[in-house]
Order: C-alpha cells, then sequence, then structure tokens
C-alpha cells in the first residue's frame, strides 16, 4: 500500500493575491488619509492661533498705553523675530514681551532667521490693526481684524 502524502499550505499564486490586495487597500486608506492635508491643517491651525495672540497682545499694549506700538506701518509688513537681533524694516514688537505676550509666535514653515512669517499693518482710517499668515496651507487665507 502506497501512503499518500498530503502536504498543508499555501501556493505561490495565494500568497501573492493577498499581498496584492493588501496593497490595494493600503493604499486607499493612505488616499484617503491624505497626511500632507493632514499636517497643513495642523499648521494653518497654529497660524490661526498664533496670529491670534499677536492681534490680542497688540491691543491689550494699545488699551495700557493708550497708543499702538509705535512700529506698527500702514502697510503689510513681517513681524520680526523676537530676540534675532536688529530688525531692519521689519516690524518690531519686543515691547509685548513679557508683559503681553511670553514671545512673539512664529510660523511652523514660513518664519526665517530675522522674520516670524506673519505680517502686520494699521489701518490710517479706524485704525483697525490687521495680522495675517501670508505661507497658509491648502488655499486657506488667515488673516485677522481688530
Amino acid at each position: 500500500m502506497s501512503q499518500l502524502s498530503i502536504k498543508k499550505g499555501f501556493t505561490l499564486l495565494e500568497v501573492l493575491l493577498v499581498i496584492a490586495i493588501i496593497g490595494i487597500l493600503a493604499a486607499i486608506v493612505i488616499v484617503a488619509l491624505n497626511p500632507n492635508k493632514q499636517l497643513g491643517d495642523t499648521r494653518n491651525a497654529q497660524r490661526k492661533s498664533d496670529v491670534n495672540t499677536i492681534l490680542n497682545a497688540v491691543y491689550q499694549y494699545d488699551i495700557d498705553n493708550s497708543a499702538m506700538p509705535g512700529s506698527i506701518p500702514t502697510t503689510s509688513t513681517a513681524v520680526c523675530k523676537y530676540g534675532a537681533g536688529p530688525c531692519g524694516a521689519l516690524v518690531d514688537l519686543s515691547v509685548l514681551v513679557p508683559k503681553y505676550v511670553v514671545g512673539i509666535p512664529f510660523d511652523p514653515n514660513g518664519a526665517t532667521a530675522s522674520s516670524t512669517g506673519y505680517m502686520i499693518s494699521v489701518s490710517t482710517t479706524d485704525n483697525r490693526v490687521t495680522v495675517a499668515a501670508p505661507n497658509a496651507e491648502n488655499g486657506a487665507t488667515i488673516s485677522v481684524s481688530k
């Protein structure tokens, strides 16, 4: 009598088919989650918080001193990074530190060695201050006026 040997396992075709299905599902999940968009949205949330922080600090200074910080121009100008040295043509808001804000916030991606990446201006007609984040991602516009 001959014994038939029965081998248990998967064929090469079955293994390749499972790997292909897992690959397709992984690609669908990555496209659905879109990590670049998620990271951009996270940085935009930080930018929104930062422009509000700068604007609130400027207005608290205005309330306490009955005047805006003298360095805010009427045209949109970049804000100088706190402690970066001479600001030159950039807006110096160092008078706000540390009483009104711990430090001048800076853009998660758009900051340079001397600039925070945020822009500020004051209107001559109604004395409204506008702080903007020109490096916003995913087509967002981040600008706050008060």
